[in-house]
């Protein structure tokens, strides 16, 4: 993928890639274009060069919400709920594009994210951070995705709700979604990717699993501060 916002290109000759089951890590400093990487994935950004494809197929001119009913799902890393509406309508919302019964995955949700069965009546905009989080993440997974992008889904939440957070990761891969996740928590993040891609000024520098990221001498010196 090469593109990025008007004419300053962000991302240059970038590639990434997730497999059904995986969850794939994207990390670097700020400004490595980790973030313009998933909106051009989910069609927010037009890309000058280069493709985006899920199961094979070229999804590359289509818009974010035909690339919803692909099923790609992604939750932004700010301004991820509807603060007026309640936890469950939050969750309901993510569901608008179905035309099955969606009861049996909402009781899912709320069997994965305890805290909103707790709170499903109260609006998203008293919750805190970590809980609306929970609703954003909550709310993609509604959609029956093939692939789940995170952006940042850990910023700003305390580490217990990051633990949490990345159990959950780990459990939706298990299901055999493909989950991409871009993090700040570096070493965390590497511990539960089966891959992982190290970007630095929108450029591939190092592709490994997340093991061998965390064992390469250059990457902890650089990224991982050891």
């Amino acid at each position: 993928m090469t593109g990025g916002y008007g004419e300053a290109d962000i991302l240059h000759a970038c590639t990434i890639a997730a497999e059904p089951g995986e969850v794939a890590v994207i990390v670097g400093p700020n400004g490595a274009g980790k973030s313009t990487a998933m909106k051009a994935m989910f069609g927010m950004i037009q890309l000058r060069e280069g493709t985006v494809a899920l199961d094979g197929v070229d999804i590359t001119l289509l818009p974010p919400q035909e690339r919803v009913t692909k099923g790609m799902a992604f939750v932004p890393q700010t301004g991820n709920v509807f603060p007026s509406l309640t936890v469950q309508e939050n969750l309901e919302m993510g569901a608008f594009l179905r035309r099955d019964d969606v009861t049996p995955t909402l009781e899912r949700i709320f069997e994965m994210f305890p805290i909103l069965d707790v709170k499903r009546n109260q609006p998203a905009g008293e919750l805190s951070g970590g809980q609306r989080q929970q609703v954003a993440f909550g709310r993609a997974l509604m959609t029956g995705p093939k692939v789940l992008l995170l952006d940042e889904p850990t910023a700003g939440v305390s580490p217990v709700v990051m633990d949490f957070l990345f159990d959950l990761v780990l459990e939706v891969a298990a299901t055999g979604i493909a989950v991409l996740i871009t993090e700040q928590n570096a070493r965390h993040a590497l511990q539960i990717a089966d891959r992982g891609y190290v970007l630095v000024q929108g450029r591939n520098r190092y592709t490994d699993t997340g093991a061998a990221l965390l064992a390469n001498p250059d990457v902890r010196r650089s990224f991982l501060g050891a």
